[in-house]
């Protein structure tokens, strides 16, 4: 006789009664541990490999760099696409893999290659920068800082040392990376006339720097019965030593480095800056770690921020804006439509059985079912609460309950034909136990292969249809075991006729009308149908709709060759130019990148092109203004309109807004005719209202 796990826990209930307080109370907990994203953490089968060659013009990057790197890289096994991207002193390639490639082998296999090619490359060319793409490289909240006291030199030695060793010591921060203010430079201003009348030159004073600026390794020696080992330094620990350092002469005489040149502690010229509107300032941006949450950094940063603000009161240090305000309030959303659905689904339950016992044994199935999922979510399968997880849980919480009711109303049943509660729950959950698991099972079907989908949405489906899946087994398992035992213990005796209600008349005078019309019911089927694949072709598709994050992202790019100032100049121009712009609150802007503190592959790297700039429009919150989002984005374009001499790109940052266009070939000129064709045709089509092209102009040489 096969084993019936209902009737098991009819006749022992305690089992099953510890099993499901264990269940609750680990899940409880793993609910509170669980990190809040906006989006699960997704490693796309992509490393960067980022070469920097401080002078060099794109063409000499291409022959000596970039395809050195596509040609090592271009054997390894599973590459899918090699893209390169190049600019002045810079060169990133992108190597693609399939997506069945694992990362950390591909990452370790472009490591090698470009280990090969090391000698290869030019000799003053940076270390290959080697990472993997992951979505976790977001800033999460950024701050400016500012004194009426300190200097910019002050403010930058201030977030680079204090501000940076503190967040970085915070659990879930990966990177700060600073922008704006300055950076300490010892400069070395040569006397051409002096190094003509001395018999010198620029080179010999350079090679005598590199030689004084050295510490290398002298081995170990014996001395007063002790081994110890010799280091050999060169190193001038002040500038006044520097001053003094002896530059040897052709005729066996040397002369101090501060009789040939001006040598001066002082800061580096200018190639970044940050603005709160028209206030100069220092900012910094925080970057999350992987699989940490969102809030809990944001919280944890905001606190250590705090601290320094107590610690230094002549320093301002405010915060400019974030990404866990939008986090936060999608995760609220989510959470209070699972409420909302699991109340509803009592509601239901409760109006059809009209008995409040049997309402509650039905109700107890939502949170038995929700718990256990957030256990297996951390502790087997390391996923977060995020859109794709919570969306899986509002959508199955109606679905939790069926097992349960089907369960109940089969006992309710067996108590009406006059027998005890004890005995009715024994043998209505023997006669429905197959039916209660093949439903289930049939559910699982259902959304367990969204976690196997291929491509890149698969990547981010697999937390929906793992979490889907695993809260309806976890139904399954209360209807089985504890749906039964609380019936059997908890449901009254009340043997009575099952009466015909007025809904129950309709509903079966519609299905005698069905069984004497086949033909007729099963057309209006197949027309209901065709009807809904017609307006699902109506319906726009996309991966992912672009939503109101409250915030809009303007990128200003200048003709290769501009200066810096030309750069801040039409970034205040753009700046002044959506002044009066409705709904916004707060214009933030960065000209060039920052310098990052930390790991990552752009961990202490100097600033990139100064032709390019940011500026970030703070919004009031979707809910209290009449304008969406797209609207203030289509006003900004018309406001840019007026700022010549750079391209502007507008949006949100966010997914589901952009269309990419690649055109490749080997001839650049005829490239970049293509490009601005087709940059032209583009703008004509409806529906489009921000189209850009990647493709550069020559930068000035001499």
């Amino acid at each position: 006789m096969a084993f019936n796990v209902s009737a098991w826990a009819i006749r022992k209930p305690v089992p099953s009664i510890l099993l499901f307080l264990a269940l609750t109370l680990l899940g409880l907990l793993s609910f509170k541990a669980l990190p809040v994203q906006d989006f699960p953490d997704i490693e796309f089968p992509v490393v960067t490999v980022g070469v920097g060659v401080p002078g060099a013009t794109p063409s000499q990057l291409e022959t000596e760099v970039t395809r050195k790197v596509e040609d090592a890289v271009a054997t390894l096994g599973g590459v899918d696409k090699i893209t390169s991207t190049i600019t002045d002193g810079q060169s990133s390639t992108s190597v693609q893999f399939v997506l069945e490639k694992d990362l950390q082998e591909g990452l370790d296999e472009v490591r090698d290659a470009v280990a090969r090619i090391r000698s290869q490359l030019p000799a003053d060319a940076v270390d290959p920068q080697i990472a993997k793409v992951n979505t976790s490289g977001q800033p999460v909240v950024t701050f400016s800082v500012h004194s009426d006291s300190l200097s910019k030199e002050a403010l930058s030695w201030f977030v680079d040392s204090a501000v940076a060793k503190r967040l970085l010591g915070v659990s879930g921060v990966s990177n700060v990376s600073r922008q704006g203010g300055v950076s300490r430079e010892v400069q070395v201003q040569l006397d051409l006339v002096k190094l003509r009348a001395l018999g010198l030159t620029a080179q010999q004073v350079s090679q005598q720097l590199r030689m004084t600026q050295q510490e290398a390794p002298g081995g170990s020696m014996e001395m007063g019965g002790q081994s110890q080992s010799v280091r050999a330094t060169a190193l001038a620990q002040s500038v006044h030593e520097l001053k003094e350092m002896r530059v040897p002469l052709a005729d066996g005489r040397s002369v101090r480095l501060a009789d040939v040149a001006l040598v001066e502690d002082t800061v580096g010229p200018q190639a970044q800056t940050a603005l709160v509107g028209d206030t100069e300032v220092v900012s910094f941006q925080v970057m999350r770690a992987r699989g940490a949450s969102d809030l809990q950094v944001a919280q944890q940063v905001r606190a250590a921020v705090a601290d320094l603000a107590k610690q230094n009161p002549s320093i301002q240090i405010e915060e400019v804006f974030n990404s866990v305000g939008r986090v936060k309030k999608n995760y609220e959303d989510s959470m209070w439509a699972l409420y909302e659905g699991a109340a509803l689904a009592v509601l239901v339950v409760f109006l059809f059985l009209r008995d409040w016992r049997a309402t509650l044994v039905s109700a107890v199935a939502l949170p038995l079912s929700v718990l256990p999922t957030f256990l297996v979510m951390q502790y087997a399968f390391g996923f977060t609460l995020n859109m794709l997880t919570l969306l899986a849980l509002t959508l199955v919480v109606g679905i939790l309950v069926d097992d349960a009711i089907v369960e109940v109303e089969n006992i309710v049943r067996h108590l009406r034909m006059g027998k005890s509660a004890l005995q009715a729950a024994t043998e209505a959950a023997a006669e429905i136990g197959l039916a209660v698991v093949a439903t289930t099972l049939t559910l699982v079907a259902v959304f367990l292969p969204t976690a196997f989908m291929g491509g890149i949405p698969g990547k981010f489906f697999r937390q929906f249809g793992l979490t889907a899946a695993v809260a309806v087994l976890a139904s399954l398992l209360v209807a089985r075991l504890l749906t039964p035992m609380m019936a059997a213990y908890f449901l009254k005796d009340h043997p009575q006729t099952e009466g015909t209600s007025r809904m129950k008349s309709v509903y079966l005078r519609g299905v005698h009308g069905a069984l004497a019309h086949p033909w007729k019911t099963v057309a209006a089927a197949v027309v209901f149908f065709v009807g809904s694949l017609w307006v699902m072709k109506q319906v726009p598709t996309e991966f992912m709709a672009s939503g109101d994050n409250a915030r809009v992202n303007v990128t200003v790019e200048l003709a290769p060759g501009s200066r810096f100032q030309d750069t801040l100049a039409t970034a205040s121009l753009a700046r002044k130019a959506l002044q009066g712009v409705p709904e916004v609150t707060r214009v933030y802007t960065a000209v060039g990148s920052g310098v990052q503190s930390g790991g990552g592959p752009r961990a202490a790297s100097a600033v990139g092109e100064v032709r390019s700039a940011s500026l970030v429009l703070s919004l009031t919150e979707p809910e209290q203004r009449s304008l969406t989002q797209k609207d203030i984005e289509k006003l900004v374009r018309e406001r840019l309109t007026q700022v010549p001499g750079a391209k502007f790109s507008v949006g949100s940052g966010g997914s589901g807004e952009k269309y990419a266009v690649t055109l490749a070939g080997d001839d650049a000129a005829a490239l970049t005719s293509a490009a601005n064709v087709l940059e032209e045709a583009l703008r004509g089509l409806p529906g489009l209202g921000n189209v850009s092209s990647s493709a550069s102009l020559l930068r000035p040489e001499v």
